[in-house]
């Protein structure tokens, strides 16, 4: 991980006290001081730092109940079919894969179905999902959040 100045850490103090989300923090590190972060190296950041990102008033997001999340696509993808369009659900599976810290299902938005996970460095992977397909780009944030909630959810 890597050490920043006090002049940084002030930066990041102030960042969230003015409300910055855990990725505008990782976003600026790297855009104004060129740290390049993994999304889980930036909460051990917040955590070393003695830093807490406020909670803002935001859009609720359910959690899934964790009965209902399917093992794999392959079997029972119940509660990520039937959707309203626009919407995007993320699931945790209750055995998380091999080499991964956290992983799960999602349904995006335009109905494609995929796997996710999350390997202990903090990079995120899709799978499952045609080669080369993208998100919509407004289904990226909700996935985050989600994502921040299931992670919190499971002591992450």
């Amino acid at each position: 991980m890597a050490q920043l100045s006090p002049e940084q850490l002030a930066h990041v103090e102030q960042w969230a006290s003015d409300g910055a989300n855990l990725n505008q923090v990782q976003d600026r590190l790297r855009s104004e001081f060129g740290i390049n972060l993994t999304y889980l190296d930036a909460r051990l950041l917040m955590l070393d730092i003695g830093v807490r990102i406020k909670d803002r008033p935001k859009e609720v997001i359910k959690a899934p109940e964790p009965a209902s999340a399917p093992d794999n696509l392959d079997e029972g993808v119940d509660g990520l079919e039937d959707l309203p369009a626009g919407s995007v659900k993320l699931v945790a599976d209750h055995i998380t894969i091999p080499g991964a810290i956290i992983s799960g299902k999602v349904s995006f938005s335009d109905g494609q179905l995929a796997s996710w996970h999350m390997d202990q460095t903090g990079r995120l992977a899709l799978t499952g999902a045609p080669k080369g397909y993208q998100p919509p780009a407004a289904d990226i944030p909700l996935f985050q959040q989600q994502l921040d909630l299931l992670m919190q959810q499971a002591g992450i």
